[in-house]
C-alpha cells in the first residue's frame, strides 16, 4: 500500500497517458475499435458514438494526468476515472465476452487501476482521518 501512496503520481501520469490513446477513436473509429475489440461499426451514428466515446475516454485520461499534479483534484479525478472504467469493465463482462480476445488487455488494465486507484482513496481517506485525530 504505501507503494501505491508514494507513487500515485507516476501511477495516474502511466494511466493517463495510456488512456489518452483512445483519441485515435475520435480520429478514426473504425481502427479505435478494431484495436479495442477487433470489430468495426459503419455509419453515420457509429462515427458519432464511437468518436464521442474516444474523446470521453481521451479526458478523463487528461484528467488523470491534471490530478498528477494537482493534489487538490486528485480525489476527485480518480473517483471518476474509477467509475467510467468499471463501467467500461462491467459492461464488457455482460455484453462483451465475444471481444474478450482483444479487449481483455484493457478490462485487465483497467481492472488494476480501478484497485489501484480505489486503494490510494481508502489509504488517504484513512490517513486523513489520522492527521485530523491527532
Amino acid at each position: 500500500m504505501k507503494f501505491i501512496f508514494k507513487n500515485i503520481k507516476w501511477i495516474m501520469l502511466l494511466s493517463g497517458i495510456l488512456t489518452c490513446t483512445m483519441l485515435l477513436s475520435l480520429f478514426d473509429p473504425s481502427l479505435g475499435l478494431l484495436l479495442t475489440f477487433g470489430d468495426k461499426i459503419d455509419g453515420n451514428l457509429a462515427n458519432i458514438v464511437v468518436r464521442n466515446w474516444g474523446a470521453l475516454i481521451a479526458i478523463i485520461g487528461g484528467m488523470l494526468i491534471y490530478g498528477a499534479y494537482y493534489e487538490s483534484s486528485r480525489a476527485l479525478v480518480l473517483v471518476v476515472a474509477s467509475g467510467s472504467k468499471t463501467i467500461f469493465i462491467f459492461l464488457n463482462l455482460i455484453f462483451g465476452q465475444i471481444y474478450f480476445s482483444k479487449s481483455g488487455v484493457a478490462i485487465v488494465f483497467d481492472s488494476l487501476i480501478v484497485i489501484v486507484f480505489i486503494s490510494y482513496l481508502m489509504l488517504n481517506r484513512n490517513k486523513g482521518d489520522l492527521t485530523t485525530k491527532n
